[in-house]
């Protein structure tokens, strides 16, 4: 049998996915990096950051709309960071270490602001 009909599946040209990449990375206004002034250490945030983007994942959540793994300086060396959208950010904190402060407090400010508004 010929086929006749034939349905193609085409991927997004390099320079429109590029476009992309710095279209979403323009609305990431956070760094993983920044959680280290809030009292996390680099491995806490890493494993933080680890689990938001598998969550992301399953959620099928557009990952890159809200993670870009990239690099940033300190004043002593360059480290792997990650931007973040609001979204991506508030993912990090409500799966990092529950026993700082930090977490504890926003997992409450979160419960809090969704009771309310679920009345």
């Amino acid at each position: 049998m010929i086929t006749i009909l034939q349905k193609r599946t085409y991927g997004l040209a390099p320079s429109i996915d590029e476009f992309l990449e710095l279209y979403y990375s323009l609305s990431m206004s956070y760094w993983a990096s920044d959680l280290l002034e809030k009292g996390m250490s680099p491995k806490q945030i890493h494993e933080a950051v680890v689990t938001a983007i598998k969550i992301a994942n399953s959620s099928g959540l557009e990952t890159r709309k809200h993670f870009k793994p990239m690099f940033s300086g300190t004043k002593q060396d360059i480290i792997q960071d990650c931007k973040l959208s609001h979204l991506g950010y508030g993912l990090v904190i409500l799966n990092a270490d529950s026993n700082l402060s930090v977490v504890r407090n926003f997992q409450i400010r979160i419960l809090k602001e969704f009771f309310t508004t679920s009345n």
